[in-house]
């Protein structure tokens, strides 16, 4: 086996390494919070550039007028869809991109999010990349926890832990951060879906952009890479 096999099995048995000792630390996460794959869907969507609190706040607003469903946000015109989900943040802009959403479920699913399923995984994702306003980050988070397809979603919490234990680069693009962790990761959806999860708690608890190392559950095994030395 080459220089560059064996960089390649280690760094696969680290990554493996590190879901189990945030597992064993936290517990199973049971991620994403959604109560329904289209709650999937509309989440994924309004967490585009603000705080899940925000988000959680649209969606109880449309959970307590029964909007939840296709066919009920269908009915909306964007300017009653943007009164709605106004807590989100950026609301006329994410209401033209579920009214999209929406019109594509019609369109593709005949209104149910769980005929997602029926599409191969490359298919889907260029599909949902196509929709006015959803990206590579919010088409994986569809795909995974919507559809159930095995695929990793990357973001900011997962550039910068990762960068700080030195197994990738602090800057790079969305497709290279992905493919590290698909290429060395078996393609697995409840893998993906929980490993996702227990990285948004590390960041959360302690891999902060002022990380407090000493909560960290991986404390011992992380070289701090780009964490400023105490003066």
């Amino acid at each position: 086996m080459g220089s560059a096999a064996r960089g390649w099995q280690a760094q696969r048995r680290s990554l493996l390494a590190l879901y189990r000792r945030l597992r064993h630390a936290y517990g199973h996460a049971r991620w994403w919070p959604g109560q329904s794959p289209f709650e999937v869907c509309v989440g994924a969507l309004l967490a585009q550039n603000t705080a899940w609190i925000n988000v959680e706040r649209s969606l109880d607003v449309l959970r307590r007028h029964h909007l939840l469903s296709v066919g009920a946000l269908g009915a909306l015109t964007e300017r009653q869809l943007a009164a709605l989900i106004r807590p989100s943040g950026t609301y006329n802009v994410k209401a033209r991109r579920l009214a999209a959403l929406v019109a594509f479920l019609h369109a593709e699913c005949g209104g149910r999010v769980e005929a997602l399923r029926r599409f191969d995984l490359p298919t889907l994702r260029l599909k949902l990349l196509n929709i006015n306003g959803i990206g590579p980050e919010t088409a994986d988070a569809i795909l995974l926890y919507a559809a159930e397809k095995p695929v990793f979603v990357v973001d900011a919490y997962t550039r910068r832990i990762f960068s700080r234990l030195g197994l990738v680069p602090p800057r790079g693009t969305y497709a290279a951060l992905q493919e590290f962790f698909m290429q060395r990761l078996p393609p697995d959806v409840g893998l993906f879906n929980d490993y996702h999860a227990q990285i948004v708690r590390l960041a959360k608890e302690a891999c902060r952009s002022r990380p407090r190392c000493e909560r960290c559950p991986l404390e011992d095994r992380c070289p701090r890479r780009g964490v400023p030395r105490p003066a």
